[in-house]
């Protein structure tokens, strides 16, 4: 197979460290199994114990200031709780070791957990949009009493927190590439979103207007629901080898071109795996060097990869006699 020569300055800076840089921004990345787990777990910890104590106060909160909204905001911050130890279970199971019957490792354990988080995701906001549409149809929202100043205070805390939650796990997930915490971060802004609108809700209500809070947990639905299916398809692309992102490709490319022996790259294909990445390279050598010397150059370029490119699961190299008409 020849492919089209690539020629190009050097994208990607060596370093040891796990640090590089792409087109001027640096990056910090750790990919190994164990420092993927300990991140997903700390983010994860962290995440359990805010929205512990979220649930508490925004049901306190909804209760005590008349507010369906709060009340289903509670309910989104619970859901949060249990998707968390998903995400944990999920990580723990993805960090597991290759063996005999899976020699390419687990990875792929941590999409099926984040596909679960994305039903879950769009369960959760189903089952606030139906409960206020019912509530619309029923005329129950003609009786509702008005919330009260408590619940207002709520959605104000619960906005600032859950955007705050989601900055924080979607940074660590994208550092580790990981869809199970990146499902886990949309939770803390599908909560946020929601806190949104039943701020919306209860500032309607309190001014006269008691259909705008079942209305605000609709637009809460559809807020959700969107969420669920961007996590779910991130997922899935993770699932069916999809190639990684043109600018990793050809920061690749420019990292290979510049190992010692290596003439031109005739061929580049790479694959999503879970976190990870699988990358299948052809380069063209001298076509005089013997056996061992082509050999020591395909083994520099799998070894500079890998080390460059922390997220690369494995490297292989297939080395082609250099042909100026190919």
């Amino acid at each position: 197979m020849t492919g089209t020569e690539f020629t190009g300055e050097r994208l990607i800076g060596k370093c040891r460290s796990g640090k590089f840089h792409i087109g001027g921004h640096n990056h910090t990345i750790n990919h190994g199994p164990g420092g993927h787990k300990d991140t997903a777990m700390h983010v994860s910890r962290v995440s359990i114990a805010v929205n512990m104590v979220l649930t508490a106060g925004k049901l306190a909160a909804g209760i005590l200031g008349h507010s369906h909204a709060m009340i289903s905001d509670a309910v989104h911050s619970a859901s949060d709780v249990f998707s968390t130890f998903i995400v944990m279970a999920g990580v723990t199971m993805s960090a597991k070791q290759s063996d005999k019957e899976h020699p390419y490792g687990h990875e792929r354990l941590e999409c099926v957990a984040a596909l679960f988080l994305a039903f879950i995701l769009c369960a959760t906001g189903l089952g606030i949009g139906f409960g206020a549409v019912r509530e619309v149809i029923s005329g129950e929202v003609k009786d509702a009493a008005i919330p009260g100043l408590m619940a207002l205070m709520a959605a104000i805390v619960s906005i600032v927190v859950k955007e705050w939650m989601y900055r924080y796990t979607i940074k660590a997930a994208d550092s580790i590439h990981s869809s199970a915490l990146k499902a886990d971060a949309w939770h803390h802004r599908s909560d946020a979103l929601s806190s949104v609108g039943a701020f919306a809700g209860i500032c309607g209500a309190r001014m006269g207007f008691a259909f705008m809070d079942p209305a605000a947990s609709i637009v809460i639905c559809l807020f959700i629901c969107k969420a669920s299916l961007d996590v779910l398809r991130d997922a899935l692309d993770k699932m069916v080898d999809k190639a990684c992102d043109e600018e990793t490709e050809k920061a690749i490319k420019g990292t290979v071109l510049t190992s010692p022996g290596v003439v031109r790259i005739d061929g580049l294909k790479t694959r999503l795996f879970g976190p990870r990445m699988y990358v299948d390279i052809e380069i063209a050598v001298d076509p005089d060097l013997n056996l061992q010397q082509a050999h020591a150059i395909s083994r520099e370029v799998h070894d500079t990869v890998e080390e460059q490119f922390p997220q690369v699961k494995h490297c292989a190299v297939q080395v082609n006699p250099f042909n100026r008409e190919g």
